[in-house]
């Protein structure tokens, strides 16, 4: 079964920094579309951040945290990072990753409608 973990959450003073982490196991191929998107309480999911791993490998980030944060994976693709600095309180949600084996014309899906699998989420709180 594939499994995405994630590690890295909490709760933070605004300006502040945190590293998450995303850990894939059990894909049957390389996922070739992984991001992270962000729910707050009574809002939609929504995108943060995606990659696509195939070659040119391209990221994408929502324009709300552009600059800010940064997505990285490791070189086995088995691990999606999400660096968040100059964290703001709007940034406060309910943070997951996800995977998938498609992708849109070499870019990374953007959609959480277009992802299959997804890990179980992490709280992140900026006060």
């Amino acid at each position: 079964d594939v499994q995405l973990v994630e590690s890295g959450g909490g709760a933070v003073t605004a300006g502040g920094s945190l590293r998450f982490s995303c850990l894939v196991s059990g894909y049957p191929h390389s996922a070739i579309s992984m991001g992270f998107f962000r729910q707050a309480p009574g809002k939609e999911r929504e995108g943060v951040a995606c990659i696509y791993t195939g070659q040119p490998a391209r990221s994408y980030y929502d324009d709300s945290v552009k600059g800010r944060f940064a997505i990285s994976k490791d070189n086995a693709g088995n691990t999606l990072y999400l660096q968040m600095n100059s964290l703001k309180p709007e940034d406060t949600a309910m943070y997951f990753c996800a995977a998938s084996s498609q992708d849109h014309l070499g870019s990374c899906l953007r959609s959480a409608d277009e992802y299959h699998y997804w890990g179980q989420g992490t709280q992140v709180t900026v006060s």
